[in-house]
């Protein structure tokens, strides 16, 4: 088949590298964000997927909107017959859905309707969800509403960040992606309405809401750390500056909310049950460092809390 496909980031790349080395469809262009200003020397780059496309020799369009109406008749002149889609992060309006005859197939990391939105891995880690996954779906015009090709299975890991998740997502989803693709082709696959129940929301996770609390339990708050880990990252102040936490793990032993104790063994800081030990940490401006290696450098006052 013709293939249009749409993805943005790295958890989109085994999809397109799957069904570029498919020899059963055709990728005939790659859409994806336009090049955007990242990093310090902030330069513009091309998005991963956008790197791998020109790689491999692919057309890649980056209209602004996909609703331009330039990018729709790129997208009528090509014919697709059908258009996957991985964290591609731009809406598709009506006229766009309706080009391609099998329609636009989107991989979501999770099973749906649970968690819909853009942030699927994230939420299911802060909910402690045990078991998450992927599904493929018809693309409709409300937010991960339409019926499903595919579902497959994962279970979160006891110390899962959601990076760590994500990755695993990424590679077992490019899979069900491929399979879904290549049952449409053939004509043996049929999307099935999702059910009307267990329908929950995963909006976009945003800085200040990575903000750690440390008034909450210690199995929240360590949830709550891996759930934005890598990014936006978990954070919270100490004397007034920005402190970002890497990694970090539950402890045994109690302190008060927020309450920072350096020892021997390591960084700690208190919850509403028990402590968690900092493992590395980020103060703004500098470079993720080991906990303990911060706090001598801080010079820490023995009743400061972490808010």
């Amino acid at each position: 088949m013709r293939l249009l496909f749409a993805g943005t980031p790295e958890p989109a790349v085994p999809s397109l590298r799957r069904l570029l080395d498919s020899p059963d469809h055709e990728v005939v262009a790659v859409l994806t964000r336009p090049d955007a200003v990242a990093g310090r020397g902030r330069r513009v780059t091309r998005s991963p997927v956008g790197e791998l496309a020109d790689e491999a020799g692919v057309p890649v369009l980056t209209p602004r909107r996909p609703s331009d109406p330039e990018f729709l008749d790129q997208l009528r002149e090509l014919a697709p017959d059908c258009c996957p889609v991985v964290a591609y992060g731009g809406l598709l309006p009506a006229d766009v859905l309706a080009v391609p005859r099998l329609g636009w197939v989107n991989l979501h990391f999770s099973l749906l309707p649970a968690w819909r939105g853009a942030a699927p891995v994230q939420a299911s880690i802060n909910a402690g969800d045990e078991i998450t996954g992927a599904t493929t779906f018809l693309i409709e015009q409300e937010l991960d509403t339409g019926p499903v090709f595919g579902v497959m299975t994962e279970r979160i890991r006891e110390h899962d960040t959601a990076g760590d998740l994500l990755t695993r997502l990424a590679d077992a989803g490019a899979a069900l992606l491929e399979s879904t693709i290549d049952g449409l082709a053939s004509g043996a696959l049929h999307a099935v309405p999702q059910p009307d129940e267990g329908i929950s929301y995963a909006p976009k996770v945003t800085v200040e809401a990575a903000r750690v609390v440390w008034q909450r339990p210690g199995v929240a708050v360590d949830r709550h750390i891996r759930s934005v880990t890598p990014a936006p990252g978990a954070w919270t102040t100490v004397a007034g500056n920005r402190l970002k936490i890497g990694s970090a793990q539950l402890d045994t032993d109690a302190l008060p909310p927020g309450r920072i104790e350096v020892r021997k063994s390591g960084v700690f800081v208190g919850t509403a049950t028990e402590a968690l030990r900092l493992n590395t940490v980020q103060p703004h401006g500098k470079k993720m460092m080991a906990a303990l290696d911060w706090a001598r450098g801080a010079r820490l006052p023995e009743d400061v809390v972490a808010e």
